[in-house]
């Protein structure tokens, strides 16, 4: 992929459906990596949603993260069954846009244009295995730094000396991994004072660093991911994998049976 290539129009354009209200970009894999690239190059303070259906059902009880995705430069089909509203939308073929794989393709493009990148979240010890990870495979990456904020609310001096490192290193994307609806509601209030293209990756960190294992490839390619990982830690996981994906699917059977289209231009 030359994403250099890109132009802003196409960069730019965008094609939105509506799943459970919620507009998702119908976007495939180069056309997502490269808004990343153009709008990381020229560092735009945007930030971009990784919608699963978790997200959507949340977004369905919450006004204020309703407000966060509606307003996001980019939101991208995570989850099996959001990538399948999309195609059911009229956007044949439509792939699953996951927060680990779009970062991974996106360090890809951010080692040859040399452009920085930055990391807020996890744990000490996860940011650590990750930064290993990242050597690696892209030993001529440029990372801008990592940080591990606290578990509690910062105060208005923590929060922007954090905003005043990120900016200081020339931060082209900076990838947010503290869990949703947090992260993208953390990256809505630093539109504009964080002067790079926010991402909320999720659990990404941790898969990368190795510390969560992920899915074999044949469960993630059948749309089966978040089974594994129910399965891995059902405790926790529990509530949003089995309540969200009930509520998910007794909320889009009207469209199912209805066979309406909601897409849309931006």
């Amino acid at each position: 992929m030359d994403t250099l290539k890109m132009t802003d129009e196409a960069v730019s354009q965008r094609r939105v459906g509506s799943v459970l209200g919620s507009p998702i970009d119908a976007v495939t894999w180069d056309q997502a990596v490269g808004r990343l690239v153009s709008w990381g190059g020229r560092r735009e303070s945007k930030y971009v949603c990784i919608c699963n259906v978790h997200s959507v059902v949340t977004a369905t009880q919450d006004a204020d993260f309703r407000r966060v995705v509606d307003q996001a430069d980019m939101s991208t089909p995570d989850g099996a069954p959001v990538a399948w509203a999309l195609r059911r939308a009229g956007f044949t073929g439509q792939d699953r846009i996951n927060g680990p794989d779009l970062m991974w393709k996106y360090l890809a493009e951010a080692e040859r244009l040399g452009q920085v990148v930055f990391f807020y979240g996890g744990t000490e010890a996860t940011l650590e295995k990750l930064r290993q990870a990242l050597a690696r495979a892209f030993p001529a990456l440029k990372l801008g730094g990592m940080v591990s904020p606290p578990f509690r609310p910062l105060t208005p001096q923590e929060d922007q000396a954090y905003v005043d490192q990120i900016n200081a290193a020339g931060t082209a994307v900076l990838f947010v991994g503290i869990g949703c609806p947090k992260q993208e509601k953390w990256m809505a209030s630093h539109r504009g004072r964080v002067n790079a293209v926010m991402v909320g990756v999720g659990a990404a960190f941790d898969y990368h660093a190795g510390t969560i294992k992920r899915a074999p490839l044949w469960m993630q390619r059948s749309g089966l991911e978040w089974f594994y990982r129910l399965m891995s830690e059902p405790r926790r996981l529990w509530k949003r994998y089995l309540v969200t994906n009930s509520i998910f699917v007794m909320r889009m059977l009207p469209e199912m049976f209805s066979g309406r289209a909601a897409a849309r231009g931006r």
